[in-house]
Order: structure tokens, then sequence, then C-alpha cells
């Protein structure tokens, strides 16, 4: 289903077939913004929604989940898990961002859409260029990436010595397997979960069953299952989701027994994938951030493997301030006198949670 806006430059998109012929025509897309993986991810009360925008010269795509404010006549909208932000179908040059602003905006009053919040794409361009002018955009920290179109040797040069040694290590111990059967999914969802409740992780990191099937099964994108086996007991110790899309290797999700965390497994799972996808032709290996973007032990070990950082930017616009500023005063006045953290940094302020200072947050 298609509708139309009156201004007929605007046009919003509910089907797969239309969806995904769109960002067919982006020179670059990821797997985050295909129709697939939006429909996989949804919450409930969440509706996928891609945002067309098109005039003379330029068309944009703006994927997002669309979700009611509960208790009210309002929603809000954010990005799937991962990294989406706009696609830029045109030149950058000949893009009207006057009119691109204001058409925008007026169909998210329209619809009463409160707040957008998205995690843009670190390789995809021109995204601050499409949406300066609407709200923020912050960095708040850096991902990491191996350039594959480096030599494996040249690669391997930016590895830390203690790397090094912990991928010999565990390439003398462990065999990688490519996960295939449902009997491998299995083992890899027990020890992710398993690996998510020992570092206290938020509700958002445990994906359905149903989540882990789905993304094995699609053909929108090459989803692909590596697991780690310890070569003296066949068991299989640890296991890492990586998915391929245009020229990108995204390290997706990962989990490590944790009686085996002394061998180092995901970092050897890791090192395979490299050398396989370069002799593949990719060109990026994104292994992502650390733990709320911030410079932590996740970040410190995937920047083990590479010097290669890129900026990591979050898009934050408040469409009805009156409306937003009402609605963080009634959060604020849930949470008077509540006794654990609170995230001051969350955005929406309106839908923050009270956080242990202990676990990962979303």
């Amino acid at each position: 289903m298609n509708l139309t806006l009156p201004t007929e430059m605007i046009e919003i998109i509910t089907e797969r077939k239309e969806w995904d012929e769109a960002v067919n025509f982006a020179v670059h897309s990821d797997f985050y913004h295909t129709y697939y993986y939006h429909n996989l991810s949804k919450k409930e009360n969440e509706t996928p929604v891609l945002i067309k925008y098109k005039d003379a010269h330029s068309c944009v795509l703006l994927p997002l989940l669309v979700r009611e404010i509960e208790n009210t006549d309002y929603k809000d909208a954010t990005s799937v898990y991962g990294y989406a932000g706009v696609l830029c179908l045109t030149e950058i040059l000949n893009f009207d961002n006057e009119n691109f602003r204001k058409e925008l905006n007026q169909y998210f009053l329209d619809q009463k859409i409160v707040t957008i919040f998205s995690r843009l794409h670190p390789y995809i361009e021109h995204q601050e260029d499409v949406l300066d002018g609407l709200g923020t955009i912050s960095n708040p920290g850096d991902v990491v990436f191996i350039d594959m179109q480096e030599p494996l040797d040249i690669q391997r040069q930016q590895y830390s010595s203690r790397l090094k040694t912990h991928v010999n290590k565990a390439q003398r111990l462990c065999t990688i397997l490519d996960g295939k059967t449902e009997e491998h999914i299995q083992a890899f969802m027990d020890i992710y979960y398993e690996n998510m409740r020992r570092v206290n992780a938020t509700d958002g990191y445990f994906f359905s069953e149903h989540y882990f099937y789905q993304l094995m099964i699609s053909s929108d994108f090459k989803t692909e299952l590596k697991l780690c086996i310890h070569n003296e007991t066949q068991e299989i110790i640890a296991g890492a989701l990586f998915i391929k899309t245009d020229d990108i290797v995204q390290y997706h999700l990962s989990g490590i027994k944790e009686e085996f965390l002394n061998i180092n497994p995901i970092k050897f799972v890791i090192d395979s994938v490299r050398i396989q996808a370069t002799n593949e032709d990719y060109k990026y290996f994104n292994l992502g951030g650390g733990r709320s973007n911030k410079q932590d032990s996740l970040f410190s070990f995937k920047a083990s493997f590479s010097k290669n950082f890129k900026p990591f930017k979050l898009w934050k616009y408040i469409v009805d301030k009156n409306v937003y500023g009402d609605l963080v005063k009634e959060q604020e006045e849930k949470e008077l006198g509540m006794s654990f953290e609170i995230d001051k940094e969350f955005f929406p302020a309106y839908r923050r949670k009270l956080i242990n200072q202990n676990s990962t947050s979303d």
C-alpha cells in the first residue's frame, strides 16, 4: 500500500515489493535498509515505513519504525537495531534541502510524530547534508573496520601483538565450522543467550528465536553463522553471525561459553571471516563500536584488529517541542523518588528507563 500525500513530494511505502525496489536504486545500501530486516525487527505496536522524498533532481529514502506513544494520541519513530539513516539516490549537488525539510516536517506533524531517532550508517555518504537543519547529529564514538581492499598481510600487521598470539593459540586448538543446520542455530542461540546473561545485557539484546532463524533464511542478504569447535572435545564453544550486503560485511552478534573465554575463540572466528571475505572481494569489514558507543572494553577488543575508524553518528529530531516538553515532564514526575540510576542521555527522554549501573544499555 502506498499513501501519496497531496504535495506528491513524499510517498510512504509500507509494502515489501515497492520498498525493495526503491532501496535497490541506491548506489550503496545495507541489510539494515531492507523491508525484510525492518519487518523482522519490529516490536509490538511498531510499523515499518519507508519515507520516499522525490523532486525534479533528487530522491531520498528514510526507513523508520513508527510506534505509538502509550496513553497518548501521538507517535514517534526510531531506526532498527544497527545502522540505518538516510539513502540519497542522486547527486547531492542538486538536492533541495530546504524543500525536503519543509515536506518532511509537515508529514511528521500531520502524523503526530513527536520525535525521530536514527543511527546513521557510517559508510554511506551525504546523510548529514540531507538532514541539515532537522534536529541534531552527534558523534558519541567510533566504529572499527578492517579495510579488506588491503592485502591480507597488511591487514594483519594492524593486529596488536596480543591479538596475534590469541588468534594463533585458538587456531591450534579449534576449527571453524559453517553453521547450516537447525542444531547449529540452536547451539549458537544457547551460547548467545548465556553470553548476554553473563554481561547483564538489557532486554533489547535478547532477540527471539524467530529472529535468528529468519536472519539465516533471508534471500534479501547473506547471513553466515560461523561456529568455533574445540578440536579435543568437538564441542561448539563460540559462534558469531555475519551479514554480507553490497561491499560490506557486518559483525552482527556473537557469543562465547564462559569456560572457554581464555581461548579467545571469537578472535579466531573474526580472523577467519576477514580472510574469507577479502578473498570474496568485499571492501569493508565493520566490527562496530563499544557498548552505548563508548570506548570501553568491547571497543578495545575490536580496536585490537584495526586502527581504521569511522565516526558513528546519531540523529535526534524533536518535531513538536511543546508536546515533547509535556511528555518529558510526565516522565520526570514518574521518576520522582526512584532509587535506581536514570539514563539522562536517553532519547527521547520520555522513553528512558531505570537502569542498573552494571547493565549494558540499548
